[in-house]
């Protein structure tokens, strides 16, 4: 399996165009032969495409150059020069693409096959051809080909998901997903187990479907870089709706603390964040002890209007009523 990488900087170059030729004809009564010189070809655009067939911008942390192939100069005959080749860069479906100088959104790449050309070729020059008069009937110039654009660019990987899963290191966010899903994550009882996000397909009796992203655990500070960092925060930014999982076992610290330390980052890395629908799962219900966790748990949620489903991974109860409000919420448009 592929290394996890959502982030790289790059550098491309386009080609620059070819010049334009200085040529003449041999032609009876025409001075000098009359100029026939063709014209440059154009220099290769550097494109950036989604692929559907990436899931990690890997390959980009090892080559960071990219250039496109140059345009062929003009010719005598007023044959033109070929077209440089166009340099086409493959990344995940999901990828943003920004200009390292600026900071400028350039694409976002959201869709298979989706592309944007991040640096344009240079046009071809024109050939003496071009340049003849009455009175300047054996022109002796030609124009030389314009250089290709070339930039630095910063390509970030923002998982596209329907639900993300949040919380707290160690609150059982992979164990659930492996429950609800096929997929297969390292699952340990210490906390940062998940050091990457995960996907998994959650799939029902009537044909509908959903994509869950487990997020690695957040702490207080991870808006600022602390534990993790804010490095998987973005990935959240595309989800729909968050699955906030709070540890309710005898064992755990203050469930309402827990809540508000990865809601209060949520909203300082972006206001936006804290707006998407949110319901919360009470977890490790199995080993929840005489319930105290749990009661002051759904006290706050009622007072804050939070959805709660307390929720036990391990023995799967209460999954299938959280698969069922997610199924009620992202396919409420179409009932």
């Amino acid at each position: 399996m592929a290394k996890f990488v959502d982030y790289a900087e790059i550098y491309v170059k386009a080609g620059d165009g070819g010049n334009g030729c200085v040529s003449f004809r041999r032609e009876k009564y025409v001075p000098r032969g009359g100029p026939d010189g063709g014209d440059g070809g154009r220099g290769g655009h550097v494109i950036v495409r989604a692929s559907a067939d990436l899931n990690t911008l890997l390959d980009h942390r090892y080559k960071k150059t990219y250039r496109a192939e140059r345009g062929e100069h003009g010719m005598g005959k007023k044959m033109h020069g070929r077209d440089g080749a166009d340099t086409v860069i493959l990344v995940p479906v999901g990828t943003v693409v920004k200009d390292a100088e600026t900071g400028e959104l350039v694409a976002d790449l959201d869709s298979p096959g989706k592309e944007v050309i991040v640096a344009r070729g240079g046009r071809g020059g024109l050939g003496n051809a071009h340049f003849a008069t009455p009175v300047r009937q054996a022109p002796r110039f030609a124009q030389k080909g314009e250089r290709g654009e070339e930039r630095r660019l910063i390509l970030e990987l923002k998982l596209l998901a329907d639900v993300g899963l949040i919380g707290l290191p160690n609150a059982g966010k992979s164990t659930f997903l492996k429950a609800v899903t096929s997929a297969k994550p390292k699952i340990a009882p210490y906390p940062f187990t998940t050091l990457t996000p995960n996907l998994g397909v959650v799939k029902t009796g009537d044909y509908k479907s959903f994509v869950i992203a487990d997020i690695p655990g957040l702490i207080e500070g991870a808006h600022e870089g602390a534990g993790l960092g804010h490095q998987f925060l973005k990935h959240v930014e595309r989800t729909r709706l968050l699955l906030h999982l709070v540890d309710i076992s005898e064992e755990a610290p203050d469930p309402v603390k827990s809540l508000e330390t990865v809601n209060r980052e949520l909203e300082l890395y972006s206001a936006l964040l804290i707006e998407k629908p949110q319901a919360i799962l009470g977890t490790k219900l199995d080993i929840a002890g005489d319930g105290r966790n749990l009661q002051r748990l759904s006290s706050y949620c009622k007072e804050k209007g939070f959805e709660l489903f307390p929720v036990s991974a391990l023995t799967h109860r209460g999954l299938e009523s959280v698969i069922k409000y997610v199924i009620k919420i992202l396919y409420a448009d179409s009932n």
